[in-house]
């Protein structure tokens, strides 16, 4: 069936929820940031994304190919070097028993989302929710379990889900804004609400937020910085300061790069992340097509 299989899955028949899922091919998904209430000012609606049916599973296959080359098999990953699973369109983290790593753990997230939404479970991940962790302990583990019954189940069940994995998606973009503006501080939060605004307003602009608050995170952790600095999506808001609608993607991009190198400078020896920035600013051309 859905053993570790190098070919891609590019296009969907059918919807992942049991009823009423997706049956207006038009159907748009209107979802409205409202801020955190610790910050009374920003708690209010602060604004509002339209994203198209389509366009979001466009941004999602966009998203799974960044991720795993577009490959049904790339939907279950452990990369080398990392003691956590990457599973999904987006690669979300699960971490085995016993670890805690920096890193925020996204894959329960993501099956709590998928099961509030009325698609079926597998078996295997029933207790996701719950707190049940990763079953492999080990990258070697994990490789070895490849063509057995649980990860061919895991992989049918996030093939069959690659709709809800991009409704995902745009769901944390959703809930990134009032993070960031929380952790921001006063004098950045403006800015940071009319970059993310600018961005928005183009469907490369949404595309940059989405892929990039997947792929690095919102950037409000403490436990996601080097050197006492961040990598993720409110750093890169924070290093933009233009004006232009049209000109979002672009900056966003540049602005992007010089945080992952910044990362990369202040990431202790051990780590080696400079094996991995040419591929991370490949990814950040995207944004601006460059």
């Amino acid at each position: 069936m859905l053993a570790a299989e190098s070919r891609t899955l590019m296009d969907k028949c059918r919807p992942s929820r049991k009823q009423l899922c997706y049956r207006s091919g038009g159907a748009i998904w209107r979802f409205s940031v409202v801020a955190i209430g610790l910050i009374a000012f920003w708690a209010r609606l602060v604004h509002a994304i339209t994203i198209s049916h389509g366009d979001a599973l466009k941004i999602g296959k966009r998203v799974w190919q960044n991720e795993c080359n577009g490959t049904i098999s790339g939907l279950t990953s452990w990369n080398q070097g990392e003691d956590f699973a990457s599973l999904g369109i987006g690669h979300f983290i699960w971490y085995p028993k016993g670890r805690q790593g920096p890193f925020e753990e996204s894959f329960p997230k993501l099956v709590s989302f998928i099961s509030n939404r009325g698609a079926k479970l597998a078996t295997s991940l029933l207790g996701v929710s719950r707190g049940q962790p990763c079953p492999w302990n080990s990258r070697g583990e994990f490789l070895q379990a490849q063509n057995t019954a649980e990860m061919i189940q895991l992989r049918r069940f996030l093939v069959e889900t690659i709709d809800l994995q991009a409704e995902f998606l745009v769901a944390r973009l959703e809930a990134a804004l009032p993070k960031m503006l929380a952790e921001a501080t006063p004098a950045d939060r403006t800015n940071v609400q009319q970059q993310f605004e600018r961005l928005t307003k183009t469907p490369q602009g949404c595309y940059a937020l989405i892929d990039y608050v997947n792929f690095k995170g919102e950037g409000v952790l403490h436990t996601e910085r080097y050197q006492g600095q961040g990598w993720g999506l409110l750093q890169v808001l924070e290093a933009m300061h233009g004006s232009s609608d049209s000109g979002a993607p672009d900056e966003f991009a540049r602005a992007a790069k010089i945080v992952l190198t910044r990362r990369v400078h202040n990431a202790p020896a051990d780590r080696h992340e400079s094996r991995w920035l040419t591929g991370w600013l490949r990814r950040v051309n995207s944004y601006s097509g460059g």
